[in-house]
């Protein structure tokens, strides 16, 4: 009988190098939250919004994850910063985080996490470019979905909202987007050869 799992049908690099099973998605969803809380404290001085390594490891949890283990990661994330962890930037904690400029990113880190975890699912970013591009879109959503909160909340005009909540951000994003584009890539190029080794090794035994 199979196992019960969180894991979609097709496997995830996470499937691939640990299995399969409910205690194993888990691990991986908190190993998502840990990696995030991490990648935050890698932050600019910058107001009103940061530019922290949250975007990039919300990509990568996402490609390793898939998409309901990487959103319920990050979802999971968003949480315990509220309950008062202090996993957010700066080691800060609390509502705040969600009701002030910055929320509509935070919100955006959950979506982007499923988005690029329903794409790595369908094996559609398996390669540099293809991994780009996925990157890419999932960065562009934390852009549409926090743009228009830090507009509202800090009163401010679409050309200002776009000085201060993009610009700063995508340069960073586009280096990001390059990096775990990378490092996806790189991890299943790795798999690949490490499983045709597998295979080749067995053939060869007799």
């Amino acid at each position: 009988m199979a196992r019960f799992s969180l894991s979609p049908r097709e496997p995830t690099i996470a499937d691939r190098l640990l299995g399969r099973g409910l205690g194993i998605d888990i691990v991986l969803i908190f190993a998502g939250v840990a990696l995030t809380s991490i990648a935050a404290q890698a932050a600019t001085p910058a107001w009103p919004i940061q530019v922290t390594g949250q975007g990039l490891a919300v990509l990568l949890v996402g490609m390793a994850l898939g998409a309901l283990r990487g959103a319920i990661s990050i979802a999971l994330y968003v949480l315990v910063g509220v309950l008062g962890l202090p996993v957010f930037s700066n080691s800060t904690s609390g509502l705040d985080t969600i009701t002030g400029p910055a929320g509509g990113y935070v919100v955006g880190f959950i979506v982007a996490a499923a988005f690029v975890g329903w794409v790595a699912e369908r094996g559609l970013d398996r390669t540099f470019l293809r991994a780009c591009a996925s990157a890419g879109a999932g960065t562009l959503i934390i852009l549409v979905i926090g743009v228009p909160r830090l507009a509202i909340v800090g009163e401010l005009s679409f050309a200002e909202a776009m000085v201060l909540g993009v610009i700063p951000v995508a340069a960073s994003g586009v280096i990001k987007t390059l990096i775990a584009a990378a490092i996806n890539a790189g991890a299943w190029s790795a798999l690949d050869r490490m499983e045709l080794r597998d295979a080749r090794r067995a053939d060869s035994t007799p």
